[in-house]
């Protein structure tokens, strides 16, 4: 006889086997049910049933027989094994989850869909995939809808509010570039078509939930910031203001700790330019208008009507320095993003190098010349790696990122084409905020020097030259990743220690090009200064400026780059094609301080 015992002590339900019936081994015979849940039992053999020894509602302890059956080990002719029962694809509750999960999705939506594009804008949805692999993207809260129950049915709701205007979740951004870990980023994604993005009560909890996954997995966040702000109509909740949510508290937070990309496209106001502004770079594309207030809250302070476009309009911003890289359209700005985050998330095994044997060229011989220091930048990098950044703002100074040998950095360069280099507060607060986002997320610097030296005269000093300008000082002195100067040409005074990291010790390495030229101060200044008494000996004219330009040939070979080699103030003289092969083994040698915790990153 085969015997089948009780596995746990339970209330028989239901027999689904008669005497007599044949049964196969795995085949269901039995429902027992137990604090309240229901366990099937099935057959441990093939058998034929000879007796059932418990019926329904009889009480049976662990181990009791529950029938007797003898063994059956051949099929009578023609009998076939009985088959499983089939998954049910219609059963109710897989069907509700696909209709709420139909509803999510834009194509519930044609209609909102096809106002999006007629604005030639995309839909968060769209964003999110272009931005994500493909498969990757794990939505949290999509199930949301707006907290408006008390005003408006449920099912309209759910038809309307999908994921409560905000799509949430983890995806893999540049999988197929680096591992798993490094690929997984935390993205935001406001829905200008429901309820115009504003924030409302639930899709505050779910920015709250993801951005305490990111914090917690240092996950990179990305998000998509258009929208319109608070939302006054969520009236779910005893709220009067809302002023406790601790959304805004929760982005800040992220600041130094994980990069933060924000991207703005249409109109973004109030809490959600908000946001934005708390991210470590901001792309915004050219019809974007940000503000921390829209057209209402404008008007309604007494300060006038306006159309939306009229604030905060996205060229104004490019010129002021809210917006790091401008472009022409979200797919533009997605690409950016990938491209920003894969700045973050390591070293690229292969490259392309530059034709280095153009780099003597690019300082004029002339050496009161202007010329272009970001053609040293793209002969020193990979090839199709440097991207500059805030270009329409603080013009005295170049930055962005690059590789080396795959290897990611971030680059500073000055500008002789603008007021012939001289370092002005706009550039000095752009350089300050830029060594801050590299020392925060771990980018070695490199820094291509070719400055008189800060900005000088009333006019500067009404901006308050003297607290911008000393922001690079300190923030140089906060560095924890390597920072490799190089000196094109103009290497003078306060301006340069501060391109080198507050003084020409200070970076792993100070090197100068043949070009190089140094002095305290400016060479035509200290020639002025220092010899004004043996000018104004000679007669103005001729004689007078014969003497002036001796004295300033004698200065600038006293200055030059090999002098400043003798005496151990710079490290080496390099030729220019050798640039790059001293960046390489200098980012290789050269770590980071591991043990330090990072340092918060300047909102500007």
């Amino acid at each position: 006889m085969t015997v089948l015992r009780s596995p746990l002590h339970a209330q028989v339900v239901e027999w689904l086997v008669a005497p007599g019936a044949l049964v196969h081994e795995g085949d269901v015979v039995l429902v027992l049910e137990a604090m309240k849940m229901e366990h099937e039992i099935r057959a441990p053999a093939t058998v034929r049933v000879r007796e059932l020894l418990h019926a329904p509602g009889d009480t049976v302890a662990e181990g009791d027989v529950l029938w007797a059956a003898e063994p059956a080990l051949a099929e009578a002719p023609g009998a076939a094994p009985a088959a499983p029962a089939p998954t049910d694809a219609s059963r109710a509750d897989l069907q509700r989850l696909q209709e709420r999960e139909a509803l999510t999705r834009d194509a519930a939506r044609p209609d909102a869909v096809a106002r999006r594009h007629a604005l030639g804008l995309r839909t968060a949805r769209e964003n999110v995939a272009d931005l994500c692999d493909p498969g990757s993207f794990d939505e949290y809260g999509a199930f949301a809808i707006a907290a408006q129950t008390s005003r408006r049915p449920v099912d309209e709701l759910r038809r309307q509010t999908p994921a409560d205007g905000m799509v949430t979740g983890i995806g893999g951004v540049n999988g197929a570039l680096f591992a798993p870990e490094r690929a997984r980023t935390a993205v935001l994604a406001y829905d200008a078509t429901v309820l115009a993005g504003t924030q409302g009560f639930r899709n505050h909890q779910k920015t709250d939930r993801l951005l305490g996954v990111a914090a917690r997995h240092r996950l990179p966040v990305v998000l998509f910031a258009e929208g319109g702000g608070g939302r006054p109509g969520d009236a779910d909740m005893p709220i009067v203001a809302g002023l406790h949510v601790p959304t805004f508290a929760a982005f800040a937070r992220l600041n130094g700790v994980v990069p933060t990309i924000g991207i703005a496209a249409g109109r973004c106001f109030a809490g959600n330019a908000a946001l934005l502004g708390c991210c470590d770079l901001i792309i915004a594309t050219r019809d974007a208008t940000i503000g921390m207030g829209g057209p209402a809250m404008v008007e309604g302070g007494g300060l006038g009507r306006f159309a939306p476009e009229d604030i905060g309009p996205a060229a104004d911003l490019h010129r002021n320095g809210v917006i790091d890289l401008l472009a022409d359209d979200e797919a533009h700005a997605v690409r950016w993003a990938r491209q920003c985050l894969a700045i973050f998330q390591g070293a690229l095994p292969d490259w392309e190098t530059p034709d280095v044997d153009a780099l003597p060229g690019v300082v004029p011989e002339n050496r009161l010349r202007a010329y272009d220091t970001r053609a040293a930048i793209h002969g020193i990098a990979d090839v199709g790696t440097v991207l500059e950044l805030r270009t329409g703002f603080g013009q005295g100074i170049h930055t962005g990122f690059a590789r080396i040998e795959g290897r990611a950095i971030g680059w500073m360069a000055n500008n002789p084409a603008h007021l012939g280099g001289a370092i002005d507060a706009d550039a000095a607060d752009k350089a300050a905020r830029f060594l801050q986002l590299c020392n925060a997320h771990g980018l070695p610097m490199v820094s291509l020097v070719d400055t008189p030296g800060f900005m000088v005269g009333p006019d500067i000093e009404r901006r308050a030259q003297v607290r911008h300008v000393s922001r690079m000082f300190i923030a140089a002195a906060h560095l924890q990743v390597p920072l490799f100067a190089v000196v094109l040409r103009k290497g003078y005074g306060l301006g340069a220690m501060a391109m080198a990291a507050g003084g020409f010790h200070e970076p792993a390495f100070t090197v100068a090009w043949p070009t190089g030229e140094f002095g305290g101060m400016g060479l035509e200044g200290a020639v002025k200064l220092g010899y004004r008494k043996e000018l104004h000996a000679q007669p103005e004219g001729p004689q007078r400026e014969a003497l002036y330009e001796r004295l300033l040939a004698r200065q600038y070979e006293n200055g030059q780059a090999l002098r400043m080699a003798e005496t151990l103030e710079i490290d080496a003289v390099i030729e220019p094609a050798r640039t790059r092969d001293w960046l390489a083994r200098g980012l290789a040698a050269a770590r980071p301080s591991p043990d330090v915790p990072r340092h918060r990153i300047d909102a500007w």
